[in-house]
């Protein structure tokens, strides 16, 4: 693998992880601190559907990635178009959640303070999981079109290394926002 590609990579998930972490600093300070309702206790229920298609994803994401390095250009593709199924449940899952919290429980981002930061962070999550979804969808349709090689399993790779990261990043989301939080 290139060394260039790899640093980038490195650097573009380091820069990222410093971003989440000020985000889930800010929603850890804020926790309890709103005035008014809803609270998350009152409203948040683990998204386990998500989380375990979510989670999935990074094995058939790696299932992909060794395919097209071993060759087997259709056997990737088919195993791209699972991870982004898999990453689009999750995505339709965080998109069911906002709309029941926004029509039916009253928190918007200007409600209270667990209204600010839970969209600033969950929605960070979420924009990252669409940056992911549209590399995966493009991967996944030059394999289809046989526009992928095995010579392009280094970038596929370092594709799937974002993906990795998004779910490494879901993870610490899911325990500071649906566990700790609640």
């Amino acid at each position: 693998m290139s060394t260039r590609g790899r640093v980038g990579m490195i650097c573009l998930i380091v820069a990222e992880a410093s971003l989440f972490a000020v985000f889930v600093v800010a929603y850890l300070f804020y926790l309890g601190k709103s005035l008014t309702g809803p609270l998350p206790r009152d409203v948040l229920s683990v998204p386990v559907l998500g989380t375990i298609c979510l989670l999935s994803s990074s094995v058939t994401v790696a299932l992909g990635t060794r395919a097209l390095a071993r060759g087997a250009v259709a056997r990737c593709g088919a195993w791209l178009l699972v991870t982004f199924l898999l990453g689009a449940v999750f995505l339709s899952g965080t998109a069911a959640e906002w709309s029941r919290l926004i029509t039916r429980e009253g928190l918007t981002i200007g409600t209270n303070l667990f209204g600010t930061t839970f969209y600033a962070l969950v929605g960070l999550h979420a924009s990252h999981v669409i940056v992911g979804l549209v590399m995966l969808a493009l991967i996944t349709v030059f394999a289809w079109s046989r526009a992928l090689r095995p010579a392009d399993a280094e970038r596929v790779e370092l594709v799937s290394w974002y993906w990795h990261f998004v779910d490494g990043v879901w993870v610490v989301v899911l325990t500071v926002v649906y566990v700790i939080g609640r």
